[in-house]
């Protein structure tokens, strides 16, 4: 989850789904509530423990956090110097996916359809949205976890693309992150800090939500979830232009994305495009042996 949410276009909500803990997830979420305080203040650790599911949410922190400190940097290099070879890998990873959320509905009433074309529309529209200016505003940053978070949660909808969208994905997921996990507290705080806060307050208001709506509209939540999922292919689709924009920070000129453009087919008379394959391959090659997993263990989604 923490590697998928690096990557613009890419959902760590969705890689949760696809091995089975999301539900679980999003259960031991919503537990974060005035009991658990109150258990937490009365250092009732092993009643905390057990009713915030512990050790499955230390254990899925612990991931992310690691992904984050050692991706992070691979990753930034990887897409700024091979960005398609990157994003034909996920776009495997994406595309592979999508049978394994879909097949989670049980009846594909009239509904259940017209929730999957509007996720699949929502998630479409975002890649042709004009992306905003970059701002270190609190506020901002505020709103920017918010969202983000939000996003990263809901498979098929990447957090790092609403990040882009808002202008702030350079100054968060790669800048401050670089900066945090390479001990330069002083520049990174300012900007994490009131993006952790945010996040925070977005993620324990959205759990409660989607627990509610997995428990009373099961189909129509996976339905919807199914669409973004696969209008979220047209984001990660590898063989498209990045549109750029010179910024100025530090006393010099740098770029940064602000979109794309200009989708095409991919190029096979040029070499590089056939280990941009094999990446695709080896995207859908890992979330089948996921799903192979996830068969395996079918109380992952219990505690």
């Amino acid at each position: 989850m923490g590697a998928a949410n690096v990557v613009p276009g890419v959902s760590g909500g969705t890689i949760a789904f696809i091995t089975g803990i999301y539900e679980r997830l999003i259960e031991a979420l919503k537990c974060f509530d005035v009991e658990a305080v109150k258990l937490g203040a009365s250092f009732k650790i092993p009643e905390l423990w057990a009713k915030i599911d512990g050790r499955f949410l230390t254990s899925l922190a612990l991931g992310v956090v690691m992904a984050f400190a050692t991706l992070a940097r691979v990753l930034k290099y990887g897409l700024e110097e091979h960005p398609t070879l990157v994003l034909s890998l996920f776009f495997g990873l994406i595309a592979a996916s999508i049978p394994s959320v879909g097949k989670m509905i049980r009846h594909w009433t009239p509904g259940v359809v017209a929730v999957f074309l509007l996720g699949l529309a929502i998630a479409v529209s975002m890649a042709f949205m004009t992306p905003a200016n970059e701002s270190a505003s609190p506020i901002y940053l505020g709103l920017c976890g918010v969202v983000a978070l939000c996003s990263m949660i809901i498979p098929g909808v990447s957090g790092s693309f609403v990040l882009l969208l808002l202008g702030n994905y350079k100054l968060i997921m790669l800048d401050a992150l670089s900066d945090f996990f390479s001990g330069n507290l002083g520049a990174s705080l300012p900007i994490l800090i009131p993006v952790g806060i945010g996040a925070v307050v977005g993620l324990l208001a959205l759990s409660r939500f989607l627990s509610w709506l997995f428990r009373v509209h099961h189909d129509q939540a996976v339905g919807a979830i199914t669409g973004f999922v696969a209008g979220s292919l047209v984001i990660i689709w590898p063989w498209k232009t990045e549109v750029t924009q010179e910024f100025f920070k530090e006393g010099e000129t740098k770029l940064k994305t602000i979109g794309y453009e200009n989708w095409s087919l991919p190029d096979f008379a040029s070499g590089g495009v056939w280990f941009e394959i094999i990446a695709v391959v080896i995207g859908c090659a890992l979330i089948v042996a996921v799903d192979l997993l996830a068969k395996e263990n079918p109380s992952s989604e219990s505690k």
